[in-house]
């Protein structure tokens, strides 16, 4: 059976490429935040103009059905 080849291990990172790494990451999470904050206050607006209409279409329902009993 054939052996493996030897690989080198990768060199410890050093402090600069860790705080790098650390602060891009960092960056990533803002940026995230600020995407899902984004969609979330489109899913509100929506959510608002959609129960608004049906609260609309109730009231002229109900304002139908007032008028058809008591012949307003």
């Amino acid at each position: 059976m054939a052996q493996p080849a030897h690989r080198m291990d990768a060199p410890e990172p050093t402090p600069v490429e860790l705080r790098y790494r650390y602060h891009r990451a960092q960056r990533q999470v803002r940026d995230n935040r600020r995407v899902e904050t984004r969609l979330a206050r489109y899913r509100f607006y929506i959510l608002v103009a959609v129960l608004i209409a049906l609260a609309v279409a109730f009231v002229l329902g109900s304002w139908h059905e007032v008028q058809r009993l008591f012949g307003l």
